[in-house]
């Protein structure tokens, strides 16, 4: 395999990038053409299946438990002083590098002006503001926010990316360009990047005041921390109690979902806003210039050429998010929508870790195929999990009648119906996580519809299908296809 991605590295890379979308359409179809000969098969896929999501439903909801009372003590720990009890205190540096592309001035303004709220010291704090040269508006927004904030850090620095021929318009070439520009600043002011970390900071997120300060002991005390990445909680809250409903289902099933995720280091992967040593992107080569998922790749590229040590360590601090929302409630669902299928994107990343995968020979076996297994099972279960569990179990007797009249045809439905039901109690979980991580009810969120709060995950299937599944098989498709994504920035309110 190793021999045949060498030698046709463009037929072996279009042949991963319609596999893996083929195996998606696979799996959905199978229960309605397998079910006319084997329907029985198809019965027990569904069954084993269901057993699975029951077991996937568990992990949530322990994890979930588990990371929200390690995130709620570490929210009242004094990391500052756990910080400056540190040798090299004084030394860190901590560079935030804010991506942007036409964000209104408001966002940006309050992801900054909330950075000033950081216990860690400010004059250790390097700030980016990574623009595009595409924004008509980037040397006017960039000239005032340098103008209203340089003072408060060591230094704030503006750049602006110039798209270059082979470069795919997005976070990651940004990122790149910046990381760069950083490169040769710190060699300039004789700042030493080993002693250094850069945090990727979506322009519309805000991190915990306790934030770079434990970032920065969790840094120095790492004795591997050239090989760490550093993943906080992305929860999307910010602006949750205005959105739509099915804006509030979907998202909440993210934060919680993303919360879940910090305990699990085999499966944690850095994620929209993450940290990780300077040293270590320089190392690396920088973010890639063309590709759209700019986190999971910066990982896997890390990964590859680093070995197994390279892991991703959660930090138990929230960071709020805006979810997706727009003026108008189809606008937002529009919005949603977009946002989604950029995030299944990310199966466009596959053929690169395949291909790193059989040609790389350094890191151990069962570590490469045990992370290539689940990324594919992420990516796998985004577009079909929703029709094996709403439909899979009616559609065998349905089809065939004559299966339909045995024990199993006839009972199929009530026994995957009995294991989805238990899973409930886990989704139950979920809810009462929710009520507890995201921020009070705003006094313009009248009481009468407290009630909807809980109502609202009636809808789950319906949600889940309009705003997951399909934008997941909307990507998948279009890579299969050959149609490439453009890079859309989600639009701020």
């Amino acid at each position: 395999m190793r021999r045949l991605i060498e030698r046709y590295p463009n037929k072996s890379r279009r042949l991963f990038e319609i596999g893996i979308p083929l195996l998606s359409w696979f799996l959905i179809t199978m229960p309605v053409w397998l079910s006319f000969w084997h329907p029985a098969l198809v019965a027990y896929f569904v069954l084993t299946f269901d057993v699975y999501w029951f077991y996937k439903s568990f992990r949530i909801a322990i994890f979930g438990i588990r990371a929200f009372l390690t995130l709620s003590a570490h929210t009242k720990v004094d990391w500052q002083s756990q910080f400056t009890k540190q040798t090299n205190a004084t030394k860190l540096y901590q560079i935030l590098i804010i991506p942007q592309y036409k964000e209104p001035l408001s966002v940006l303004g309050d992801t900054l002006d909330n950075l000033l709220l950081q216990t860690f010291p400010l004059d250790q704090v390097i700030v980016v503001l990574a623009t595009e040269s595409l924004d008509p508006h980037a040397d006017e927004t960039g000239k005032i926010l340098s103008e209203k904030y340089s003072h408060h850090f060591k230094h704030f620095w503006v750049t602006k990316h110039p798209l270059q021929p082979g470069e795919i318009m997005g976070k990651s070439s940004n990122m790149a360009y910046a990381g760069r520009f950083v490169a040769a600043k710190l060699k300039e002011l004789a700042i030493d990047s080993k002693f250094t970390t850069v945090t990727s900071c979506d322009a519309d997120v805000l991190l915990h005041p306790k934030y770079l300060s434990h970032l920065g002991y969790t840094f120095l005390t790492d004795p591997e921390r050239e090989y760490h990445f550093y993943q906080p909680a992305i929860l999307f809250y910010s602006n949750i109690w205005r959105i739509p409903l099915p804006g509030r289902v979907i998202n909440t099933i993210s934060s919680i979902f993303n919360l879940a995720l910090l305990p699990q280091e085999d499966r944690l992967i850095n994620f929209s806003t993450y940290s990780l040593s300077f040293a270590t992107v320089e190392r690396v080569g920088f973010w890639g210039v063309d590709v759209i998922p700019e986190d999971y790749h910066l990982f896997f590229k890390t990964y590859f050429a680093l070995g197994e040590k390279v892991k991703t360590k959660p930090i138990y601090l929230p960071v709020m998010a805006d979810a997706a929302e727009s003026y108008g409630f189809w606008r937002t669902m529009i919005n949603q929508y977009e946002q989604q299928k950029r995030w299944a994107w990310g199966v466009s990343d596959i053929p690169f870790v395949m291909k790193n995968y059989f040609t790389n020979s350094t890191i151990p076996f069962w570590d490469k195929t045990q992370r290539v297994l689940h990324l594919l099972e992420n990516h796998l279960l985004w577009p079909t999990n929703w029709f094996i569990l709403t439909l899979g179990s009616t559609i065998p007797p349905l089809i065939n009648q004559q299966f339909a009249r045995t024990v199993l045809g006839h009972s199929l439905s009530q026994i995957s119906s009995a294991i989805l039901t238990v899973s409930i109690a886990f989704l139950a979980v979920m809810i009462i996580l929710d009520l507890r991580a995201k921020p009070a009810r705003p006094k313009e969120f009248k009481m009468w519809k407290t009630p909807i709060l809980y109502l609202q995950w009636l809808s789950l299937p319906i949600v889940s299908f309009f705003l997951s599944t399909l934008p997941g098989l909307d990507a998948h498709t279009r890579l299969m296809l050959g149609k490439r994504l453009e890079y859309r920035v989600t639009e701020k309110v």
